[in-house]
């Protein structure tokens, strides 16, 4: 099956899981929701039902306090009546109305008064005080007289119907509120008086409202102000849960009749089987939620470990250094395509494989057993180290070998892993440096030689020119007729045979320095090294004039170098030394060459400090960052290589090329090389 076929039924899977859990999910949702639903429903079900009985009760108790206010006015109309049509005489009137107070409950007073305000009977509750209460306007009367009929009765006169007045306060132990109703009476048109009765608004709201309903209500009677004018209840006051005003029209009065109930809101739950259901289907869904979610992680863990296996499958087989896995005894546990590349063995030819190992190198066996008993002990450190594999093919391929410990999830150590790189390519690039560096070595040689070529045939001139000098006088003295003088003769012949020697010394340092050979490190005394040069030396000095000097500490030890390539680095270093002085006064060009033994080094090891100090124009900081650089030059005719050259020849034998400014003026190149320890 192709990775494409695979893959689209991988998905076709997941959206047929999917579909599998999302409808049952589905479902329990939906009977989810309809349990919520239905309580609530219920629950505002039930709150329309009582917000609506408790409206029409309070229509009903509207309608009740009209009709009692209502028969109460037409009981006065009678009184009136017959006070118009003068069947009632003034005591009869007192017996009337004393009648008519004790029958209506909620009567606080009645009184009659004519035209002019003048009380012509009356008739109170006991305790009560007409007297000395307000009127409408809440302004003192004198009970007998008043100077002018209050406003309320003035209106009821004019208008011909009865009108209520402005509730207000009853004077007296007992706090109440008090509302007048003024009922006009009339002959014909002929006004003659007003009959008044005080209503006790408690009494008034407790005869209309029955017992049964304060029970279950608080009742108010409110004014336009929202102040409480009476109040009614039975249990307490009302939660505020059901509340309806209703507002109560009077003649000449507004009134507002507010209800308070005194039930609670619905439960939400009324009933136990529903909550027990709802309690089940929370279950439910938590549970599916929670097999939900534990599919749901498995499925993305084995998604992301199969992108991850892919990945590392990918990765591993870009990689071009080669893995290889071991377990504590040894065994090949695991190893890529890149490892399997450069030893050249298949991946099943090397699992689980025990030492020695197909690729050892037979030369290299014991390295690799020290190696691995190294593993073995857990004693390798992290730095890597090279050695030699040998290929299925029998090539033998340089590589380089970092090892590290293995570790499982709980931090126990399982085995060993090992990165191999071939580092084939590097050895070549080494060894190709190595053979430009040598060229570059022997061309500065060329280049050095070239320069002082001149001079060599300048002096070589001196030697050969004394010789024929010396040879002649010798012949000439052969050709006396008397005997020769030997002692003379001796003599021409030795200074002769100085200047031939002088002349060889010369020819054979130009040669030892020029040939091309492998660089070669044996036992090599500094005075050895300074005395081959330093005729060479001495040549580039008298083309300007610069006087040289030695300094060799006595008895300093040898040390294993390349002599040749010494001699090229002091060469450079005088050769520069020399011409950095050509341009400073005579009595300022002078050349040292040092040698002393440095007992108390960085490194801890004695070592010979060799320095070439010149009395010049020393070196500008802009060129001193550059000095050592490759093809970086201040001749015009330089090449730019021959302070690379020192350094890289110093570096050869583990020393460090510097360079200081002189106390005096001037230049200091120095060198420090190991030296060749005497074992006690």
């Amino acid at each position: 099956m192709s990775d494409e076929t695979s893959s689209r039924w991988r998905s076709w899977l997941v959206r047929r899981n999917s579909w599998r859990w999302l409808l049952p999910v589905i479902l329990v949702l939906f009977v989810l929701a309809i349990v919520i639903w239905l309580p609530w429903q219920l629950r505002q079900l039930e709150t329309n039902e009582r917000q609506d009985q408790l409206i029409a009760d309070t229509l009903w108790v509207e309608q009740a306090l009209q009709f009692q206010l209502l028969r109460n006015e037409g009981s006065m109309r009678l009184v009136g009546a017959d006070i118009a049509n003068g069947q009632l005489q003034q005591k009869d009137v007192q017996a009337r109305l004393r009648e008519l107070l004790n029958k209506i409950y909620e009567f606080e007073s009645l009184e009659w008064r004519d035209a002019n305000g003048k009380l012509i009977s009356t008739d109170e509750m006991a305790n009560s005080a007409a007297a000395n209460r307000n009127s409408g306007n809440s302004a003192s009367r004198d009970p007998n007289t008043e100077s002018r009929p209050p406003a309320v009765a003035e209106r009821a006169r004019r208008t011909g119907i009865a009108q209520f007045a402005p509730p207000r306060a009853a004077l007296g132990p007992n706090e109440h509120m008090l509302m007048d109703f003024y009922l006009p009476l009339f002959d014909g048109s002929n006004w003659l008086g007003t009959l008044r009765a005080s209503y006790d608004l408690n009494k008034l709201l407790e005869g209309s409202t029955p017992w049964w309903f304060a029970q279950e209500h608080q009742i108010s009677l409110l004014d336009t102000d929202e102040r409480t004018l009476a109040q009614r209840t039975a249990l307490g006051p009302g939660r505020g849960i059901y509340t309806h005003n209703r507002t109560v029209e009077l003649p000449g009065q507004t009134l507002i009749l507010r209800t308070n109930s005194m039930k609670g809101a619905p439960s939400l739950v009324p009933k136990i089987l529903v909550g027990s259901v709802i309690a089940l289907a929370l279950g439910l869904i938590w549970s599916l939620w929670t097999l939900w979610r534990h599919v749901a992680r498995r499925l993305a863990a084995e998604s992301a470990l199969r992108q991850q296996m892919s990945f590392r499958t990918a990765m591993e087989n870009s990689l071009v250094t080669g893995m290889r896995a071991r377990d504590l005894a040894g065994r090949v546990t695991y190893v890529n395509p890149a490892f399997c590349h450069i030893v050249g063995y298949e991946e099943q030819e090397l699992l689980g494989k025990l030492p020695p190992m197909p690729y050892w190198a037979p030369e290299a066996m014991i390295d690799y057993q020290e190696r691995f008993a190294q593993v073995l002990a857990g004693t390798i450190t992290p730095q890597g180290f090279e050695t030699i594999f040998q290929r299925a093919d029998g090539a033998r391929i340089p590589v380089l070998i970092f090892e590290s410990p293995l570790l499982d999830e709980s931090g126990q150590q399982t085995g060993w892993m090992g990165s191999i790189l071939d580092i084939s390519d590097r050895k070549r690039v080494e060894e190709l440096n190595r053979q430009q560096q040598e060229k570059l070595q022997t061309s500065a040689r060329l280049a050095t030689m070239g320069e002082i070529s001149s001079m060599l045939a300048h002096e070589l001139n001196q030697p050969l020119a004394a010789i024929s000098s010396y040879t002649t006088g010798a012949l000439n003295l052969l050709k006396q007729e008397q005997a020769p003088n030997p002692a003379l003769l001796q003599s021409a012949l030795e200074k002769a045979s100085a200047q031939a020697q002088r002349a060889g010394q010369i020819i054979r340092s130009v040669h030892e320095f020029v040939k091309k050979r492998e660089p070669t490190r044996t036992p090599t005394s500094v005075a050895s090294i300074i005395e081959t040069i330093l005729p060479l030396v001495e040549l580039q000095a008298q083309r300007y004039f610069v006087k040289v000097e030695t300094d060799i500490a006595e008895n300093l030890p040898q040390m294993l170098a390349d002599k040749t390539m010494l001699e090229q680095v002091l060469l450079n270093l005088t050769r520069n030394a020399i011409e950095a002085m050509r341009d400073v006064q005579p009595k300022r060009r002078v050349l040292r060459l040092c040698a002393t033994l440095d007992e108390q080094p960085t490194q801890g090891a004695p070592s010979l400090t060799i320095a070439v100090i010149d009395q010049g124009h020393g070196i500008a900081p802009d060129v001193a960052a550059r000095l050592f650089s490759p093809f970086f030059s201040t001749k015009a005719e330089g090449m730019g290589m021959g302070l690379n050259i020192c350094r890289t020849a110093i570096e050869f034998h583990g020393g460090v090329l510097q360079h200081n400014d002189a106390p005096t003026g001037g230049t200091i190149f120095k060198f420090s090389l190991p030296v060749i320890q005497q074992n006690s």
